[in-house]
Formats: structure tokens, sequence, C-alpha cells
């Protein structure tokens, strides 16, 4: 089974503020649907609590929620308390391409184990966020797609859809 990460991130690194986005990109919310679509997802809890009630669980995807906290209930999801058991109970299922979908200590923790990355680079930097992706070192991954956009009325900042593949 193929381990991807799905992540929008900012100049900075940053991807975070608050237990939300920093950002509204519209085709950054499509691509982010078409390239999770049928798959299982992996996320933290917090990361699960800050999508908004309406779109949980993620429709069309099995939803794998990590968390510590024992009574945790999260209606139409899978909860696991680690990552590992998520990517077991995934790839027990026949997954193919498990993705990951944060936050940042998710991240942290699956970055050595992800095969694929789909990156959007966001052209700005936020200095107020408190929430970043990991450093990658280049060395290790290769670019295979790149689908530059620029800002228009509906994103206020340009943007890059960089799919990543580990050397």
């Amino acid at each position: 089974m193929k381990i991807s990460i799905a992540v929008a991130v900012a100049e900075n690194n940053a991807i975070g503020k608050n237990k939300t986005l920093l950002w509204h990109l519209p085709k950054d919310m499509e691509y982010f649907q078409k390239t999770t679509w049928g798959h299982y997802v992996l996320m933290g809890r917090k990361s699960y609590e800050s999508i908004p009630a309406k779109y949980r669980p993620l429709k069309g995807r099995i939803n794998i929620i990590v968390t510590r906290q024992k009574d945790f209930i999260a209606e139409g999801c899978k909860v696991v308390s680690s990552a590992e058991e998520g990517i077991q109970l995934a790839k027990e299922n026949g997954e193919t391409e498990l993705m990951i979908l944060g936050g940042g200590e998710i991240y942290k923790q699956l970055l050595s184990k992800a095969d694929k990355i789909y990156l959007t680079k966001v052209h700005h930097s936020f200095s107020d966020a408190d929430t970043f992706f990991p450093e990658l070192n280049m060395a290790e991954w290769k670019a295979i797609k790149t689908e530059p956009y620029s800002a228009d009325e509906k994103h206020k900042y340009a943007f890059d859809f960089i799919e990543l593949e580990r050397i």
C-alpha cells in the first residue's frame, strides 16, 4: 500500500492557525477532494474537529481518526489510538493509497513513511501561523508534476499543485 500525504503549505511551511486554514483557495479544495476521493484518509482528532461539522466525516472516503482519547466517538469514522494502527487498518481493508491529511503532529510522525506528497504550495508567508509542515529534504523527493495557478478574484494567493515522489 502506498502512503501519500495531501497538504497545502505556505512559503514558510505554515499550514494553519487556531485549528483553521490560513487561506481560502477553491481550486485547492477541488484538487483535495479529487485526489483523496475513494481512499482511506487518516488525520488527527484536532484536524478532524477543525472540519466544519456539515462536512464531517469527509464524504466519499473512509475517515480514520487518530486520538489518545479513549472515549472519542466520531460517527461514521474509524477511530484508532495510533497512526500505525490506522495504517494497518487501511492495509488490512485493501486500500491501495492511504491519504494522510494532518495535522502537524501526524505529518511529523508519518513523513518518513510517505511514498508520495500531493503538495499545494501557497506563494505567501504567514507570520501568525501556529501549525507547520515539517521541512522537506528535497534530496529525497522528485517533482513528477507541477501545475501553477495565479492569484485571481477567487484566489488571493498564487499557488502550485506539485506531486512529489520519494526517490
